[in-house]
């Protein structure tokens, strides 16, 4: 019981972080599971597990808070559900070596994108710029289900950012889109996962506690989208993946030093928490002239 209080607790912050920023339940959960020893495969099928009731309820309180275009969504959701398709038949089907490296790599990598784009305001992924139309929101679909299936998440790092790009919608409209493709993409993922045998072995207590925690907290992330401080939260769930990611590569290659090692991520630590509060202090002067510049 206790485990699944402890992943409950894990699932409805990864899920307030996921449902106001766009991005972050997949990319925590599978990070969570990667550290606890649980193999790539199994870890992408137990976070896409537990995404089924989450992403649904989620979809289901962005629609009701009116945070969704239809247009964009069926756009996105088709192709990324093929995409998802694709990554979990890719992944269950490499070695469990290439895997957990390529995994911790990928997510390595979203932990960065997070980070640039909420600590230091800077995009990393480029997206097309003209239009949302299916020509341009396809590829975006596709990639976004791929690297979500094989990272274990990936989907908001990839889909939020570039939805912003080329839409003209607000942040919470973006977010709430997003979140409820990602259910369709969560359903073709675990279908996926079915045809191979990345199903057995998952730790089904931890994956109960993460959606259970995730549900709980999905109306409620739905409802504060676009009021809490994006900027610090962003930052500091980029720093928390990039930092759990590297320790799993770099004790996969052999580990550090213990001298280099704590004080490597003590300074990541200091650093992330750093930048994090710049960028709450930065969101926080700038949100009173986002205010007066809209029409009244």
């Amino acid at each position: 019981m206790g485990i699944v209080v402890a992943f409950a607790l894990a699932g409805g912050l990864a899920q307030l972080v996921d449902g106001t920023l766009g991005m972050g339940f997949g990319v925590t959960s599978a990070t969570v599971l990667l550290f606890m020893g649980v193999a790539p495969a199994t870890a992408s099928a137990a976070t896409h597990a537990a995404k089924l009731p989450t992403t649904l309820i989620s979809g289901l309180s962005h629609w009701r808070e009116g945070n969704i275009d239809t247009g964009v969504l069926v756009r996105v959701a088709l192709p990324g559900a093929v995409g998802g398709f694709l990554g979990a038949v890719v992944l269950t089907n490499i070695s469990l070596a290439s895997a957990k490296g390529w995994m911790s790599g990928l997510l390595v990598f979203f932990g960065f994108v997070i980070f640039a784009r909420f600590g230091l305001g800077a995009q990393l992924i480029p997206t097309p710029k003209k239009g949302h139309t299916a020509r341009w929101l396809s590829p975006i679909g596709l990639l976004g289900g791929f690297v979500d299936a094989t990272g274990g998440g990936g989907w908001g790092p990839v889909v939020t950012p570039s939805l912003m790009t080329v839409t003209r919608h607000e942040p919470r409209k973006i977010v709430g889109t997003a979140n409820a493709a990602e259910f369709l993409v969560a359903v073709s993922v675990s279908f996926g996962f079915l045809t191979g045998a990345a199903q057995h072995g998952i730790p089904w207590l931890p994956v109960a506690g993460l959606a259970l925690g995730g549900v709980i907290m999905a109306p409620i992330a739905a409802r504060l989208a676009g009021r809490l401080p994006h900027a610090a939260m962003g930052t500091l769930v980029g720093g928390l993946v990039i930092v759990v990611n590297a320790v799993t590569i770099f004790d996969a290659v052999g580990g550090l030093p213990t001298w280099i090692d704590a004080p490597l991520i003590l300074f990541a630590v200091v650093v992330t928490g750093t930048v994090a509060a710049k960028a709450w202090r930065r969101e926080r002067d700038d949100r009173p002239a986002a205010l007066g510049a809209q029409p009244s």
